[in-house]
C-alpha cells in the first residue's frame, strides 16, 4: 500500500472512544481490497473526509541497534457515517525517491500490544517487510476510533549510505462511493523519522 507522505492530520473535535484490538478477525477487511482505489475512480479530486489520524511518541530521530521506540497511534471516523469494510495495517519503512535508494522495512522491527493477550505481536510481511493487518473491528462508527499500542526499531545492519525519509504508524482503509462507483479510501497516521548510528 503506497502512503500519502503527510504525516499528520487534523485531530477529531470530539472525544475519542477506544476499541479492543482484538474485536475482529483481520480476515475481514478483505472485501474493501477487491475494490479499485476512490483517488483512480475520481481521477484524484476525491477527498477522505472521514478518516483523521494521530500519533504521540515517534521522536524525530532514532538510534540504530536493538532499542525499542514505543508509541501510540489513533484513527478516528470525523464524519457522519459508519465505515464499512474497515482494516488497518501498522507500517514501518521509509519513501525511496531515487534510484539506489533503499526502503529500511526489511532492516526494522515491528510489534502492536495484543490486549486480549497482554502481550507482543510482531508484524512481518511475506516479503521481509515489517508491519501488517491489525486485528480491527469491521465496521467504524462516527467518532469511533481505533487505538494502537506499538514499538520498532531498526538494525544496526541498515546501511546508512543515503538519508532515510522514514515512518511509521497506522493506516486504515474503508469501503466508500463516489458517484456511483464503490471504492476503497484511506487515511493514516504516521510519525516521521531519520535513523541514525549510536
Amino acid at each position: 500500500m503506497k502512503l500519502r507522505r503527510a504525516l499528520s492530520v487534523s485531530a477529531a473535535t470530539a472525544a475519542l472512544l477506544p476499541l479492543a484490538m482484538a474485536a475482529a478477525p483481520a480476515s475481514q477487511a478483505a472485501s474493501a481490497s477487491q475494490l479499485p482505489k476512490c483517488s483512480d475512480v475520481s481521477n484524484g479530486q476525491h477527498q477522505n473526509n472521514a478518516l483523521a489520524g494521530r500519533v504521540f511518541g515517534v521522536p524525530g530521530s532514532i538510534t540504530l541497534g536493538t532499542h525499542w521506540t514505543t508509541y501510540t497511534a489513533t484513527l478516528t471516523n470525523t464524519s457522519a457515517k459508519e465505515l464499512k469494510s474497515f482494516g488497518v495495517s501498522a507500517e514501518l519503512g521509509s519513501y525511496v525517491y531515487n534510484e539506489g535508494e533503499r526502503d529500511l522495512s526489511p532492516y526494522g522491527d515491528l510489534q502492536y500490544w495484543d490486549t486480549s493477550q497482554r502481550a507482543w505481536k510482531t508484524l512481518r510481511r511475506a516479503n521481509g517487510d515489517a508491519g501488517g493487518t491489525l486485528p480491527v473491528p469491521k465496521t467504524l462508527k462516527p467518532r469511533e476510533s481505533v487505538h494502537a499500542q506499538l514499538r520498532f526499531r531498526v538494525s544496526k545492519d541498515l546501511p546508512l549510505d543515503h538519508a532515510y525519509d522514514a515512518f511509521t504508524g497506522l493506516a486504515g482503509t474503508f469501503a466508500d462511493r463516489y458517484h456511483g462507483t464503490n471504492c476503497t479510501s484511506d487515511g493514516s497516521a504516521m510519525g516521521g523519522f531519520s535513523p541514525r548510528e549510536g
